[in-house]
């Protein structure tokens, strides 16, 4: 016995839903974007960035954070009061298999002016150390050193790197478990050979709004055949352990975060920071004192604070300007953990 053919009216119900599922994906891309635009803006207002005039060169691996960085830069670059340029460069560094034809294609299908420099430190990389050796410390070091010589020759007043909250987070936990430092990745920080300023916009933004980001956006991601297929790496332990704290206890990793920009130099134990050695009683109460036996009151974490819900339609009817206009001169002020909604 033959199935009757579908009319229209029995299709209506699934259709209806796809349409629904739609919107609803194009209302969370929507938020995403806008995300990440303000995230940045505000990183670039806190830590004075991006000034009229400068041109920015966009460190471009290929990577998921790379790509987001030009992106977003090109939009704030449209919108923002002050006039800057953008650069776009990429190291060919002869790695086996790379597809050297898909950045130049990419970038000019934006139109952003872009620069290949092509160097073989992938075989002064594996000539010199040996097999089974960690490739990143080496690698970084050539890379970073022609770089900087491409900024110089570019005119280039600031290098943009792709590093997210993340990479800073995990920088500090390497530094402080392996290295017995207080030390994480600057938002902004002159280059060690005096020469450059080196920004990271993307200090706000989480790893995990990035890859989401790059699978709305469809960015032709290269992988890293050289770091990319070492496993056992310190950086990949601690990246693991804040994804579980990110999964298990919500808020703590943006809690470490924010005490990144909130120290306390009086209540840690270096005397090059803080002057104990001269320290006297100066009759004054003082909210930091110390408090002898007394011990602080930590709440549990608060939920994290989702953005209020937008009316689906309203949103979807929201064109591009009104969806995504953040001033790279907000106000807004780093006394609050960045936002992860």
């Amino acid at each position: 016995m033959q199935a009757e053919p579908l009319t229209p009216a029995a299709l209506q119900p699934s259709s209806a839903e796809e349409a629904r599922r739609l919107k609803r994906e194009r209302l969370e891309a929507n938020k995403l974007s806008k995300r990440l635009i303000r995230e940045t803006g505000r990183a670039i207002s806190d830590f004075n960035m991006i000034e009229d005039g400068d041109k920015i060169m966009v460190c471009l691996s290929g990577g998921k954070d790379s790509y987001a960085l030009l992106d977003v830069l090109l939009t704030l670059r449209k919108r923002a009061p002050i006039n800057f340029d953008v650069v776009a460069v990429n190291l060919d560094q002869k790695q086996p298999g790379f597809p050297d034809h898909i950045l130049p294609q990419y970038l000019e299908s934006l139109g952003v002016p872009f620069h290949i420099e092509t160097q073989d430190t992938y075989s002064i990389v594996t000539r010199v150390l040996p097999e089974g050796k960690t490739m990143c410390s080496l690698c970084s070091r050539l890379r970073r050193g022609i770089l900087y010589r491409v900024a110089s020759e570019l005119g280039a007043t600031k290098i943009a790197l792709g590093h997210h909250r993340d990479d800073i987070l995990g920088t500090f936990f390497l530094n402080l478990f392996y290295g017995g430092r207080m030390k994480a990745m600057p938002p902004k920080l002159q280059s060690d050979d005096g020469k450059h300023i080196v920004i990271r916009p993307l200090a706000y933004v989480p790893e995990k709004d990035l890859i989401a980001y790059a699978e709305i956006k469809q960015f032709p991601i290269i992988p890293c055949n050289l770091c990319g297929s070492q496993e056992n790496l310190k950086r990949k332990e601690v990246t693991r352990m804040i994804a579980e704290w990110d999964r298990r206890f919500p808020g703590r990793s943006w809690n470490v975060f924010g005490a990144l920009s909130r120290i306390v130099p009086s209540h840690l134990m270096d005397h090059e920071l803080f002057n104990f050695r001269d320290l006297q009683v100066d009759g004054e109460p003082d909210a930091n004192g110390d408090i002898a036996f007394d011990t602080d009151d930590f709440e549990a974490p608060a939920a994290r604070h989702e953005e209020e819900p937008l009316d689906l339609q309203a949103a979807l009817d929201m064109d591009d300007a009104q969806a995504t206009a953040v001033a790279i001169t907000e106000a807004r002020r780093p006394g609050v953990i960045p936002r992860e909604a």
